[in-house]
């Protein structure tokens, strides 16, 4: 795609995945507050900001208004349908205004996490790529608790980190919505050693890839590239006409060997309150190639 599609496609995401965007979960809720559009969910998920319209003059108020919400929510308390803790994301893109909105997130208590890319890809371009697995290597789609299981321990090891909450996320999804998620592990025999997930809201244009991790012992192999393509055949099966990323620094390469072009940056801005510290949970969990 040249610069004034993407600039298109940019439109569309800001559109559909942002503006306009569909809870990504059924028990979620989509809201627009003024300038803000956000995203709740009671339980284990993704808390936060989703896009904005601001400039110098509106800015402060509308971060400042965002805390004081999300701090009420989460001064429920544990035992609640929202559970303990205030954590939430102000989910922050390069082109986002004003300009300086980054710096007055940090200034409101904000902790940026690190930086992703976000990459686009037609679903048509990528769908003919081969899905021959490595020698050694055959794919398990998820559709239970335990395929769910082996996914969390690849996470474990090609993360570094627990991830509780995107578990039960995926739990939930292939309990309510099955059609809205393509979860897969590659296994070596019986070791779970590679895993990621496609989701699709009913509607979009985007299909989002989410939590693509290996073993570093098994990077370097194709497995990654195996699990991209697998996931744009059925997309485009189901007649979705873009996939898209939040691209670590180790996937970025590889996807745009694969045809990816990049839409911009984004940052996930943290405001971790009386919950303390941690990882916010829900769908910033990387990927690692």
């Amino acid at each position: 795609m040249d610069d004034e599609q993407l600039l298109t496609v940019r439109a569309l995401h800001d559109a559909q995945m942002r503006r306009d965007a569909a809870p990504d979960v059924a028990a979620a809720r989509v809201e627009r507050v003024g300038p803000v559009v956000r995203q709740t969910v009671p339980g284990p998920g993704w808390n936060g900001v989703l896009w904005s319209d601001l400039d110098e003059t509106t800015a402060d108020a509308a971060i400042a208004e965002q805390v004081a919400f999300f701090a009420a929510r989460g001064a429920l308390g544990a035992g609640t349908e929202f559970g303990a803790g205030t954590e939430f994301e102000w989910k922050l893109y390069s082109h986002d205004r004003p300009a300086d909105l980054g710096d007055r997130l940090r200034a409101a208590g904000f902790v940026p996490e690190p930086a992703e890319t976000v990459l686009v890809a037609r679903t048509a371009d990528l769908a003919g790529l081969p899905v021959e697995p490595p020698r050694g290597i055959a794919l398990r789609v998820v559709r239970d608790r335990a395929g769910v299981d082996l996914m969390m321990e690849v996470h474990r090891r090609a993360f570094g980190t627990e991830r509780p909450a995107i578990r039960e996320t995926l739990l939930r999804l292939l309990r309510d919505e099955p059609d809205t998620v393509e979860a897969v592990v590659a296994m070596a025999g019986d070791v779970p050693v590679s895993a990621a997930r496609m989701e699709m809201r009913p509607g979009s244009s985007f299909a989002g890839l989410w939590g693509g991790g290996t073993d570093p012992h098994w990077r370097g192999r194709g497995i990654y590239r195996l699990l991209v393509a697998h996931r744009a055949r059925v997309a485009a099966e189901r007649g979705v006409p873009y996939l898209q990323v939040d691209a670590s620094d180790d996937s970025r390469p590889i996807l745009e060997r694969l045809g990816f072009a990049a839409l911009g940056v984004t940052v996930p801005y943290v405001w971790r309150g009386r919950g303390g510290p941690g990882t916010l949970p829900g769908r910033a969990d990387g990927t690692a190639g």
